[in-house]
């Protein structure tokens, strides 16, 4: 395998290679000059200067397949299906993905949104269908012999752009060392129900959506708790709205901290709260099934794909009132069900290990090579390695 990355990413690479060596690996470090990168700086201007860099590695890749003839092409990364690969034109079969950004918010809950929040959507939206207009795009579909796609929702987006073969693949797992370890995590024993979200403090988080069920659910249950780990640009708004509801004492934000704390606080807690409206993937909830506890999430993207009725309690997102009835109602039945919360839990740990391994997706992908340099259909899958219908 040979593999072009950028220049930046040279020392976590061979840092990781010293511990475990892939010899049949080729690592290909390409990056733009610096007069034709000098003025990115950070997340500013990303995606412009990834399109430039993709010119330069194509010829890269081009004279690379003059000398080694590649049996097959995958094009893993950026995650969005509005992006184009360069790649796609080479002579050899493409594999595009897992790819998302397909995912949306449902119209009802924009009126959620802050200023900030709504001008993200709809620069969000503007990018996409810019995107689906670039005919580099739709070659990219257009020559995939195979498109992954994170969610059902960018399913429909590659269909529609001309791919014609396309598996829903979510692109996150855990690797085998950390689901032992979070594995290890014994179930939390307590009369008061406590619990808990992960990630960055943004408009279509929804924790708008969570901090207003936890308000009515805590009526009902005063001794509870919600903790709120992370940061961002939402967090100031989203402690004024835990004081106006009343919730000062119940409610914690711990901002970011380390890892090995996180780890704590999971332990700490009883059941994972991710009301997100257009996550494709969602590492928190994998994380939070694989140490045992049951995850309250929306039906909507990769989490929905994630978590199941065994493992967690998922609510349909028509409307925010709905959604804030529903989830306080999903927090109700799980605070007064300890058996339940195990048994979800014990469930939880099972479908990380089984599906979300990240030697099984491996394995997975291996055998979708094989299938495509064969020239044989992939067969449908739901999602996850070993799911195969």
């Amino acid at each position: 395998m040979w593999v072009i990355t950028r220049a930046n990413n040279r020392a976590p690479i061979e840092k990781s290679l010293v511990e475990e060596p892939l010899p049949n690996v080729h690592w290909v470090y390409f990056d733009l000059p610096r007069w034709a990168r000098f003025w990115k700086k950070g997340e500013r201007g990303l995606h412009l200067y990834y399109y430039l860099w993709q010119l330069g590695a194509c010829f890269v890749a081009r004279k690379l397949h003059s000398k080694v003839a590649f049996d097959l092409v995958h094009h893993v990364t950026f995650g969005n299906y509005w992006m184009p690969s360069l790649l796609a034109p080479l002579p050899a079969p493409f594999v595009w993905g897992p790819v998302g950004g397909g995912e949306s918010a449902p119209p009802a809950f924009q009126r959620c949104f802050s200023l900030r929040g709504k001008v993200y959507e709809t620069l969000r939206d503007l990018a996409r269908s810019l995107g689906q207009l670039d005919p580099f795009v739709r070659l990219t579909a257009q020559r995939a012999a195979l498109g992954l796609a994170t969610t059902p929702q960018t399913e429909k987006r590659l269909r529609a752009l001309g791919c014609r073969r396309v598996l829903v693949f979510p692109q996150v797992g855990v690797p085998r060392r950390e689901i032992q370890e979070l594995g290890a995590v014994p179930i939390r024993e307590g009369s008061a129900v406590r619990f808990l979200s992960l990630g960055r403090l943004l408009h279509w988080k929804g924790f708008e959506l969570s901090l207003r069920a936890f308000a009515r659910f805590a009526g009902s249950c005063p001794a509870s708790e919600y903790w709120i780990i992370g940061d961002g640009p939402e967090r100031c708004r989203f402690e004024k709205l835990a004081q106006n509801l009343g919730l000062t004492g119940k409610v914690t934000f711990w901002g970011m901290i380390p890892r090995s704390e996180v780890l704590g606080k999971l332990a700490d807690c009883d059941v994972l709260v991710h009301p997100s409206l257009h996550d494709s993937g969602g590492w928190a909830c994998l994380e939070a099934m694989a140490a045992g506890r049951p995850v309250l999430c929306l039906d909507l993207g990769g989490p929905a794909f994630q978590v199941t009725e065994e493992t967690g309690i998922k609510v349909p997102a028509t409307s925010p009132e709905q959604v804030v009835s529903d989830l306080a109602a999903a927090m109700t039945r799980l605070a007064g069900d300890s058996a339940l919360r195990v048994r979800l839990g014990i469930a939880a740990r099972q479908r990380v290990l089984e599906h979300f391994d990240w030697s099984g997706k491996g394995d997975w992908l291996s055998g979708v090579y094989r299938q495509v340099l064969d020239g044989t259909p992939p067969h449908r899958v739901t999602g996850f390695p070993g799911d195969a219908s």
